[in-house]
């Protein structure tokens, strides 16, 4: 595989990944490109094929799964998700630097391939902190609310691992913390604006 260095991004929902990538991405136009994941749920309305997902059956994507071609793969709520090779591989033609915004598992599984990203986690400062985060969003149910925090408690924790992560960016401080994400892609931003 040719082209930057993906980025493979992880942490707890709440650390502030969608706030730091916003601004990465409007500070960096034209450098980064997201990968379409594939899933087996049916499009939301207003979302298109090939542009929000690539919508597929259960069987396809399972035999594609078999074959190898996923990098990583997840299901929720009865569905499958995943990202292709070819979906990186997309973005990395257009040479952009490819962002993969994926969970704890997603890592592990991306670990085991020959994709060489950049790993970073973006953590909370606290449980605590975290937890007002996401109440202040006011968009949870106390169950579904609960049941991120578990989430988030296993991802830090995990987090932690030697050798799982180049970096683990703590977000206590916007500023500082999207300092320490545009310094880790310093290299791979360069590479592509030296080729535009």
């Amino acid at each position: 595989m040719s082209g930057p260095r993906p980025v493979v991004l992880s942490g707890p929902s709440g650390a502030g990944k969608s706030t730091l990538l916003k601004r990465l991405m409007k500070d960096h136009e034209g450098v980064f490109g997201f990968s379409v994941s594939h899933t087996t749920r049916n499009p939301r309305p207003g979302e298109q094929d090939g542009k929000d997902y690539h919508f597929t059956t259960r069987e396809v994507m399972q035999e594609s799964i078999d074959e190898g071609e996923f990098i990583e793969n997840a299901e929720f709520s009865g569905n499958l998700y995943g990202t292709s090779k070819a979906a990186v591989e997309d973005v990395r033609a257009k040479n952009l630097i490819c962002i993969l915004d994926v969970d704890i598992q997603g890592v592990r599984r991306i670990k085991k391939t020959d994709l060489n990203p950049i790993y970073i986690s973006i953590q909370p400062p606290s449980m605590e902190i975290l937890e007002k985060r996401l109440r202040d969003r006011q968009t949870e149910t106390e169950e579904s609310l609960q049941k991120r925090l578990e989430a988030a408690r296993i991802d830090m924790e995990l987090s932690k691992e030697p050798g799982v992560f180049d970096i683990v960016i703590i977000n206590d401080d916007l500023e500082k913390a999207y300092e320490e994400l545009k310094a880790i892609l310093n290299e791979e931003i360069q590479k592509v604006q030296d080729t535009k």
